[in-house]
Formats: C-alpha cells, sequence, structure tokens
C-alpha cells in the first residue's frame, strides 16, 4: 500500500492527463508500487468513455484491481530483468490510447462508437477500434482499417437482409448491394437532392476502398503507393466511421418500421 492509498486520489478531468497517470500506475504496479484505489479511480474514469475503453490495453479492460494487473503482467515475463520487459510491455500498450487522446479523439470518436456498440457485430466493433487506435501511429493500417469497416458493415446487413454476398465483391460493389436494401441507392429516388446525397455517399465509399488498394497496408502497391500522412487517415477514418453509422442506423430504423407495421 503506497501513501496516495490513505487519502482520496485527484484523478485528472482531462483524459490524456488521466490516461497517463493511470498508466504510470501500471508501471508501478508492474513492481511491488502502484496505488490500488488510484488504478480504479482512472481505470472507472476511462472506462466509462466508449472511445477510450476500446483502447485501453487488455490487462486493464479486464482488470478490475491491482492484483488483476500484477498478475496479468507477471505473464509478460519474470525472473531476472523482467522488470524492464514488463514495463516496455504497459509503455507499448497504452501508446495506443495516449496518442489517440493527444490527438484530439473525443466526442465525434465517442458518438460512433456508441452507436456502432449498439450494432451486434463484433467484427464491426473490432475495425472500428483498430480504425481509432492507428490513426496517428499507422496511417496505412487506419485506411486498411477504415475499409474493412464499410466491408463489415454491408456484409452484415446484406446478410441480416436475408440476401447473400460473394467474396469477389469489393466495397463499392458491397455498398451498392447493401443499399439497395435500405432504398439508399441514388436510382430508387426522384428528388434531385436526395439523388444528390446519396451519390456523394456513394463516391465517399469509392473513394476510401480506392485509398486501400492504393496506399493502404492490405496489399503491396508497388512503386505507385502513396504514403499517407495522420490527417489523412484521420479524414479517411472519421468518414468511414460516419458511413457506418449511417447504414447501420438506417437499417435498424427500417427494422422498427417493420415491426411497428406487423403489430
Amino acid at each position: 500500500m503506497t501513501f496516495a492509498d490513505f487519502g482520496e486520489p485527484e484523478i485528472p478531468d482531462d483524459l490524456f492527463e488521466c490516461a497517463l497517470l493511470l498508466k504510470n500506475n501500471c508501471v508501478g504496479l508492474t513492481t511491488e508500487g502502484g496505488s490500488e484505489r488510484e488504478y480504479k479511480m482512472a481505470r472507472k474514469k476511462l472506462m466509462d468513455d466508449p472511445a477510450s475503453k476500446r483502447l485501453l490495453p487488455d490487462f486493464v479492460r479486464f482488470s478490475n484491481d491491482a492484483a488483476s494487473v500484477r498478475s496479468a503482467l507477471s505473464s509478460v515475463a519474470s525472473g531476472s530483468g523482467s522488470w524492464a520487459i514488463r514495463r516496455g510491455h504497459v509503455e507499448d500498450s497504452f501508446k495506443p490510447l495516449l496518442a489517440f487522446l493527444e490527438s484530439g479523439g473525443g466526442a465525434a470518436d465517442a458518438v460512433i462508437t456508441e452507436g456502432l456498440d449498439v450494432y451486434d457485430a463484433p467484427a464491426v466493433q473490432a475495425f472500428w477500434a483498430k480504425a481509432l487506435e492507428r490513426r496517428s501511429t499507422d496511417p496505412d493500417g487506419a485506411v486498411t482499417a477504415s475499409s474493412t469497416l464499410l466491408e463489415e458493415v454491408c456484409k452484415h446487413i446484406i446478410e441480416d437482409s436475408g440476401a447473400t454476398w460473394e467474396p469477389k465483391w469489393n466495397v463499392p460493389k458491397l455498398y451498392s448491394e447493401a443499399s439497395k436494401v435500405m432504398n439508399l441507392a441514388p436510382s430508387q429516388h426522384q428528388e434531385e437532392v436526395f439523388k444528390t446525397i446519396l451519390g456523394n455517399c456513394q463516391s465517399v465509399v469509392q473513394s476510401i476502398g480506392s485509398l486501400r488498394n492504393k496506399g493502404g497496408d492490405a496489399h503491396a502497391g508497388g512503386r505507385s503507393r502513396v504514403s499517407f500522412k495522420p490527417r489523412h487517415a484521420a479524414l479517411t477514418v472519421n468518414l468511414a466511421g460516419s458511413m457506418a453509422l449511417f447504414l447501420i442506423e438506417t437499417w435498424q430504423a427500417r427494422i422498427e418500421t417493420k415491426k411497428s407495421g406487423d403489430q
């Protein structure tokens, strides 16, 4: 027990500072240091934020107390020189969360995260988490995850509608089929304003798929490969997240409408 355990620890309101505090506390927990109460309070604050929760290291997400953290970290390394290895593991594990919070990730990401969480599709949440995690530290990987996120959402909606998709279908084709299911295809509308908006949505999805092929880490690019900057990845991730949320909310609204009509 440390001195901090005798009083109420002060947990920063700023999520980045809170994450930094939690990281340093976990470093202390790799030995006999750290604070039980500080750990629990900082962990709770970050777990209550949907976007931060998804980027927390697994040894924090699944450890309710200091003893559980020590047990999880002891499996990383033991014996002579193990402290340095465990400390390095903690430092590396917190990098995605700290990079995300330092870059200003917050309200918009949280709204999308909460919306995607409602949809019962673990793969969708997993690729969104990857896109967020890699946005600042691995732009190429973030672009790939963004494209895959849209693939997963479209495939799930097609399957949930009772239709099937083919493995050879790319992102634009998957989106085209999913949009037809939900009456989102531009050709399904007469009003020019709706045709324009839905056509732009189609273009966004097609562009994200093209970006993945041009510079994402899913394929070798050769001499024409494009190297993305964090700002490019941030734009791609935000667009993909917004489109994914729009598709899911539209699909859920159609389901609710159908249920109401059946009653």
